[in-house]
């Protein structure tokens, strides 16, 4: 059987997140939290999108009536340096 990979920075295929939402993980920010899905370096640029098609076709809604996760930059713009302690 070929894996769908859905989201590859955390290595989750389309079988776990059809799984989860059955076992009634309805939400993105439940599926989020059970599975990892968005949380890799990529920050789920590729697979949110898919998942939230997934979501919306296993629940019978609208891709546009599912809450969507927001992004959270930084307040104030810093430097690698001052995370690394450099620029102390």
């Amino acid at each position: 059987m070929i894996r769908k990979i859905v989201c590859r920075c955390e290595d989750i295929d389309e079988e776990e997140i059809i799984k989860a939402i059955e076992e009634g993980y309805t939400d993105f920010e439940e599926l989020r939290k059970i599975l990892r899905i968005g949380m890799g370096p990529c920050q789920g640029r590729t697979c949110i999108p898919l998942v939230l098609k997934i979501l919306a076709k296993k629940t019978g809604k609208k891709v546009e009536d599912l809450n969507k996760p927001s992004f959270r930059p930084p307040v104030i713009p810093i430097t690698l340096g001052s995370l690394s302690g450099e620029d102390e």
